[in-house]
């Protein structure tokens, strides 16, 4: 089978299945972009909260989820939490092995370790808003949730956006792990593909060029954001 048939999109070709593949990558880097925007911004709250406990809490979990293996979190999440459920399900008289749902394992997986990493994009973002808008807006009479919703969040994001990409591309390429589950996202199917017709390298490649292709759309989506929400800001002229 030539190349093209091979991976085409006719009876016999795989590139209906490579896209099907890659749908699922990005769903899962959707999802775990979400959660680690949830938790993470509970953590940097955290770290940036006047109680130490709080600070100390914050700390342990961005050191622990950035330095322990992804794929060391993953096999917790998907094998040793279905464990935890199949033995959680035989107490209310269930049999055999229950298992956790492979996107659901990975999303969080992945989302928790994404969660790390963001949580020190908005501590940063939030330090660097400058502290005369904070005052400026309490002169003026706005409380806690109007301060926040109007001056604090719309700085963060702005200023977040950069490092977001980052924890983008970062979580899109952790995505590849969550293969080790079963999920017939991107690098499983290039895995399957592979085997099932020998052309290791014909396969990977196609996997590399979908990654790839992921990474830039993404990079122009971050960078039209990164311009919009930039939109009315003065830039100082800088002296030849």
């Amino acid at each position: 089978m030539d190349a093209l048939a091979q991976f085409g999109f006719g009876a016999n070709g795989w590139g209906k299945l490579l896209l099907a593949g890659a749908s699922v990558t990005l769903a899962v880097t959707l999802a775990s972009l979400a959660i680690g925007a949830l938790l993470g911004s509970v953590v940097a709250a955290a770290k940036l909260s006047t109680r130490l406990s709080l600070r100390v809490a914050g700390d342990l979990y961005t050191t622990v989820f950035r330095g322990v293996p992804e794929l060391l979190v993953i096999y917790l999440f998907y094998f040793g939490g279905s464990s935890v459920l199949t033995s959680l399900g035989r107490l209310f008289g269930a049999e055999g092995f229950l298992g956790i749902p492979t996107f659901l394992a990975g999303a969080l997986a992945v989302g928790i370790i994404s969660a790390a990493y963001q949580a020190e994009v908005f501590r940063g973002a939030f330090q660097a808003i400058p502290r005369g808008q904070i005052e400026a807006a309490r002169a003026v009479g706005m409380g806690p949730f109007l301060l926040f919703r109007r001056v604090i969040v719309p700085q963060v994001f702005r200023l977040a956006l950069p490092g977001l990409g980052n924890v983008w591309q970062l979580s899109l390429k952790d995505s590849a792990l969550i293969s080790v589950t079963g999920l017939a996202e991107l690098m499983r199917t290039a895995q399957v593909g592979a085997g099932s017709t020998h052309d290791y390298f014909g396969f990977y490649i196609a996997g590399a060029v979908l990654y790839l292709a992921m990474t830039a759309v993404s990079n122009r989506v971050f960078d039209a954001a990164e311009t919009r929400a930039g939109r009315g800001l003065r830039r100082t002229a800088t002296p030849a």
